[in-house]
């Protein structure tokens, strides 16, 4: 009976541990930071963007964009397995997604992950500043 015991508490305790952790690794291509592309017709720049997210962190934390801007927003997971959730712009990304986001109103929009990841979850942010 205690040898049981003792098998369902390793059990348990690799259980919290898979569920206290992020994931696996992901390795992929490196992909440019910023790339702004001339407006064609007077609108405003696409800037494409590749967040690469680690085990607590967003690189870059934080994209500046002119208001009129579109923001092409890669997500892609370098360590862990991550989300990205923009709640006033209604956009989420997962994995190696990407989505296109009119920027006309200037102001600071923060992301953060959408996928609980960890003891540094809550610390996984970052803001898209619009002037």
């Amino acid at each position: 009976m205690n040898t049981t015991r003792r098998i369902i508490a390793l059990i348990a305790l690799a259980a919290l541990f898979a569920l206290g952790a992020c994931g696996g690794k992901n390795e992929a291509s490196p992909s440019p930071i910023g790339s702004p592309t001339p407006p064609a017709g007077g609108g405003g720049a696409t800037n494409e963007v590749t967040i690469k997210a680690t085990n607590w962190k967003f690189e870059p934390a934080e994209i500046r964009v002119k208001a009129g801007d579109t923001l092409k927003l890669t997500l892609q997971n370098t360590q862990g397995a991550h989300g990205i959730e923009i709640s006033d712009l209604n956009v989420t990304l997962k994995n190696n997604e990407t989505k296109e986001i009119k920027l006309d109103e200037a102001g600071s929009y923060e992301f953060h992950c959408s996928i609980q990841c960890g003891q540094g979850h809550d610390a996984m942010t970052g803001f898209i500043v619009v002037e």
